[in-house]
């Protein structure tokens, strides 16, 4: 990956929805995508304003003739074409995915969409039954999961190094939103509003993240019940809350924590992933991602630096430059498109046996991350009560 050698024949012929100007999103997406020549961004349907759209894909370099007023315009031209779309990035506020990813698939087209991929578990199986009837992939952007360190704790937990696995300790709290910004802020505003952004919002928002990480560090773990309460501090979102935990027993017999939060003030990002052992600790913070904190019992702590040859070759498979240098949200980002793109490329040449052990966060990613939203709601809107995670 540090030569930034071709890896496909060809780009992924590409188009974006929404991601038009003023979305910060839509950037990374864009950067991240157009990094390794793995995709060529080629029309887009990039804003509800259609005359805006054009003028922004114009500025993008996309044909004035391919940028569409609409994404169901741009799936009927764009199969007209011998040089039509493979697949198309999903940047439009939650309400809107399950209706696009699912006319991408049935138009034929590879799909990477924003979190969460739907509302319910049941939209969620249609997608998932979709993909695998039309053998399309579908990219979920989990974004922190492209820091390779994360792998580095996988193998770790995987090859025994901490023992048992007792206790998981996650959580995402910022405190940006610790008033009520959305009065003043339209990106904001549609993500507390239940048309818009669904049954939660930090659950759905940052909960999933350090969650889904977990399930890379430990893909075998298991929820086997959960319990959540859910708050609205400022009042007007309610609804949805804008802080929540939960509390989680995995089959194994070992337990989770999840605290989901925009009101933690003073706190930029706070999302950290623990994973305790009986016989040492790892440790993941975003604001310092390109380190891993390991920790022995009886022993000093050590930090492991992304880039070192003493790291796991998984964990090191994805770098851009060397050790010491820092790499951020950007790379990551670019690691998880590049996968898709290698996980299209596949699927695009029927190669089923190289995608069964191929990693990047998947049709099933998403499903899970809605299934344990819906549990979360299920289990607070009903009194905080423990749940069995159906």
């Amino acid at each position: 990956m540090i030569n930034g050698e071709k890896r496909l024949k060809s780009p992924i012929r590409w188009a974006m929805i929404g991601g038009g100007r003023g979305s910060q999103i839509g950037y990374i997406h864009r950067s991240a995508a157009l990094r390794d020549n793995s995709f060529q961004l080629v029309a887009g349907a990039f804003d509800i304003d259609a005359d805006r759209g054009r003028e922004f894909g114009i500025n993008l370099r996309v044909s004035a003739q391919r940028c569409y007023p609409d994404y169901k315009t741009m799936f009927e031209e764009e199969k007209k074409r011998e040089d039509g779309i493979e697949a198309v990035s999903i940047a439009t506020p939650n309400g809107t995915h399950f209706s696009i990813c699912k006319a991408a698939l049935e138009a034929g087209i590879h799909v990477v969409c924003e979190k969460p991929l739907c509302f319910t578990v049941e939209e969620a199986t249609i997608m998932r039954e979709l993909a695998q009837k039309n053998k399309l992939i579908v990219g979920v952007t989990y974004g922190y999961s492209g820091h390779q360190v994360i792998h580095q704790a996988k193998k770790m937990i995987e090859n025994g190094e901490l023992g048992e696995i007792r206790i998981v300790n996650m959580m995402f709290a910022h405190g940006f939103h610790s008033s009520a910004v959305e009065e003043d802020n339209p990106s904001t505003k549609w993500r507390v509003d239940p048309k818009f952004a669904g049954p939660s919002y930090v659950l759905g928002d940052v909960g999933t993240h350090p969650l889904y990480l977990s399930e890379v560090m430990m893909p075998n773990m298991k929820i086997k019940n959960l319990m959540c309460t859910r708050q609205s501090f400022v009042k007007s979102r309610a609804p949805l809350e804008d802080n929540a935990f939960v509390i989680m027993n995995y089959e194994n017999g070992a337990v989770g924590t999840v605290w989901a939060s925009a009101v933690n003030c003073g706190s930029m990002h706070g999302q950290k992933v623990r994973v305790i052992g009986s016989k040492a600790s790892l440790e993941w913070w975003d604001e310092q991602p390109n380190q891993l904190r390991f920790e022995i019992q009886g022993k000093p702590a050590q930090i492991l630096e992304r880039g070192m040859d003493y790291l796991y070759d998984d964990a090191l498979a994805d770098d851009r430059i060397g050790g010491g240098h820092p790499e951020g949200l950007f790379e990551a980002w670019s690691n998880l498109y590049w996968r898709f793109a290698v996980a299209m490329d596949a699927a695009n040449r029927n190669d089923r046996e190289f995608l069964k052990d191929f990693w990047y966060p998947d049709i099933n990613a998403g499903f899970e991350g809605v299934r344990w939203i819906e549990n979360c709601v299920r289990s607070a809107d009903n009194g905080s009560v423990w749940v069995d995670y159906e």
